[in-house]
């Protein structure tokens, strides 16, 4: 990379960090205000609350707002060096535009990877923080804990459900396992109570019945109390909607693989934030293109139109993945598809745009 190239990288991503710090601290002066009752009523410090809230929280609105902070720090510092005729200067010594975009898409690729890691690992823990804060001192914990009538596919012979389960306590009551093959029942299990042992991390049975079939032939144990492991886990059996924020990309893949074991209606919502933490990270590239190619030139009314223009496409890019993942999660789009056809269009856009753009 040349002067010009680090010059032009220099900028953005110092409006890019600056955009955020500034966006950051307004944004956490507006929530400490909406909470303090509930700061007061805690008890803890200033560094506890920042620790155990703000810790979580800050990353969680960066990574809503990442590429809007992106594509309003491009087109705010690529207006001001258009408003300084520096791009007439450089497009008049035989730079051209093509090769001048080159530290922008340097620059979004990069921004993108550091929005790809921290969706996939750093920013779902952090909600599990602020998620935990929130429930103590916010809103209250949930008055609802137990689920009744779950039923779910433990592998790809055997069906178990459990009558009623308290979330609280980890244990329900009426639990059942059987294994078909071959459209017959071969196993049949029984208990009274199933528990969470959580210091072999596996589940105790008590009350066991099982029956072994052969044929005509029936073989029935019966013991007071068993471990066994299965592959769902207490937070699994718990009725969540935001459960899917707070996992890792590992955590959630095999969140899907169980909802789809079970046949819930939550494999949507699943798949959808599992694609789109994957979407997103390329709309930054998109966006910071499109904002490069807008910007880049010198118009009458200088960066209010920029940001006018700029922030008019970003409440179209934004309107329009809420509806595909509208679509998705209630209707029969795929959620790969509504994940990616955001970007698909604002591609075409930003092509459009690069062709239309003075060289």
């Amino acid at each position: 990379m040349k002067k010009l190239d680090w010059y032009i990288l220099k900028n953005f991503l110092f409006t890019f960090f600056y955009s955020v710090l500034l966006f950051t601290v307004i944004t956490v002066v507006i929530d400490t205000s909406e909470k303090t009752d509930d700061f007061v009523k805690s008890g803890l410090s200033y560094k506890e609350i920042w620790r155990q809230y703000y810790s979580g929280f800050v990353p969680h609105i960066v990574s809503i707002l990442f590429p809007l902070f992106v594509f309003i720090a491009v087109i705010f510092f690529t207006s001001k060096l258009a408003n300084r005729s520096e791009f007439i200067a450089i497009l008049a010594g035989g730079v051209s535009l093509k090769r001048m975009l080159v530290p922008y898409f340097a620059g979004g690729i990069f921004l993108a990877l550091l929005l790809w890691v921290g969706n996939l690992y750093f920013v779902p823990r952090a909600n599990v923080k602020r998620a935990a804060f929130e429930t103590k001192y916010v809103n209250g914990p949930s008055l609802n804990f137990q689920s009744s009538g779950i039923y779910m596919q433990v592998d790809s012979f055997s069906y178990c459900g459990i009558r009623y389960y308290d979330t609280t306590s980890k244990s329900g009551g009426s639990f059942f396992m059987e294994t078909v093959r071959n459209n017959n029942v071969v196993y049949n299990l029984r208990a009274d109570n199933i528990m969470w042992d959580t210091a072999a991390k596996n589940w105790k049975l008590s009350g066991v019945i099982e029956r072994r079939i052969n044929g005509l032939k029936e073989e029935v144990t019966y013991e007071q109390s068993i471990n066994r492991k299965f592959n769902f886990l207490p937070q699994d059996l718990r009725d969540d909607d935001y459960i899917k924020d707070r996992l890792t990309s590992p955590e959630l893949k095999r969140m899907i693989e169980l909802a789809r074991l079970r046949g819930t209606e939550s494999v949507k919502e699943l798949s959808m934030e599992q694609h789109r933490r994957n979407a997103t990270p390329a709309s930054v590239v998109i966006l910071t293109l499109i904002g490069a190619v807008i910007a880049c030139r010198k118009i009458r009314g200088g960066s209010g139109i920029h940001l006018a223009a700029g922030l008019c496409i970003s409440a179209i890019y934004i309107v329009s993945d809420r509806f595909s993942t509208i679509f998705s999660t209630k209707g029969d789009l795929h959620p790969f598809i509504a994940a990616w056809l955001p970007n698909v269009v604002f591609a075409l856009v930003a092509f459009y745009l690069y062709k239309k753009a003075p060289k």
